[in-house]
């Protein structure tokens, strides 16, 4: 942690970050929030995520490739089936409209919308891409213990003066990942990029309001 951030600091000031500053990430850096992240908790210890990160050239030529090949169908895993959940789709909605208003993008604009989807594909900028996968033989508790890892790196990152964005949108170029990468599609599933670089604190899409549901709304507490 960067001096006198605390825990609760690198989760209150986390956010998906949309818009990086050119700006290289060190890689003794990241080696040092990977050495600490896997001690993050896992069932049965079994510690199932594995990661590639990628900066410079060999990212700039995934993300070449990425932009002109036709996303993947089917899809790797299907990660937007809660939408049916009106208290989901409804979160959501504000969050969209949150950050589209702040871009100044209207919501007929269909045009400039799709084009800040496909920011996706260049991470939006981020110098470095952290490109997460596991064996397919792991089930729902160890898709869970990742996203434990992945949690801890996020704020790992955060004490280091770092940010970030988690992307299940690279989800649809899993294969194309894969190949890139040396990792069997056989053997293995893709499951999201975590795009990492310093925000561009200044644009308006890092610095929309939030919101999250009061805990009342999904924590009951019994005993106390």
């Amino acid at each position: 942690m960067t001096k006198n951030m605390t825990v609760a600091d690198a989760v209150l000031s986390r956010r998906s970050i949309r818009v990086f500053q050119d700006k290289p990430v060190p890689l003794d850096v990241l080696r040092r929030v990977l050495d600490t992240a896997r001690w993050a908790p896992s069932g049965c210890n079994f510690q199932p995520w594995e990661a590639t990160i990628l900066t410079g050239a060999p990212l700039a030529e995934l993300q070449a490739k990425m932009a002109v090949t036709p996303m993947q169908d089917p899809r790797e895993y299907s990660w937007d089936d809660p939408e049916v959940i009106p208290e989901c789709k409804a979160r959501l909605q504000k969050v969209g409209a949150a950050m589209y208003t702040a871009m100044g993008v209207g919501r007929g604009d269909g045009d400039a919308r799709a084009d800040f989807v496909r920011n996706n594909v260049s991470s939006f900028g981020a110098p470095a891409v952290l490109m997460c996968y596991f064996d397919r033989r792991m089930g729902p508790p160890q898709w869970s213990d990742v996203g434990m890892w992945l949690q801890t790196v996020m704020l790992l990152l955060r004490g280091e003066g770092l940010d970030s964005c988690p992307q299940e949108f690279l989800s649809m170029y899993a294969k194309l990942i894969k190949e890139f990468i040396g990792v069997s599609d056989e053997t293995h599933i893709f499951f999201c990029g975590i795009a990492i670089g310093y925000r561009d604190a200044e644009n308006p899409v890092n610095n929309f309001e939030r919101e999250r549901e009061p805990i009342e709304g999904n924590v009951r507490f019994m005993g106390f």
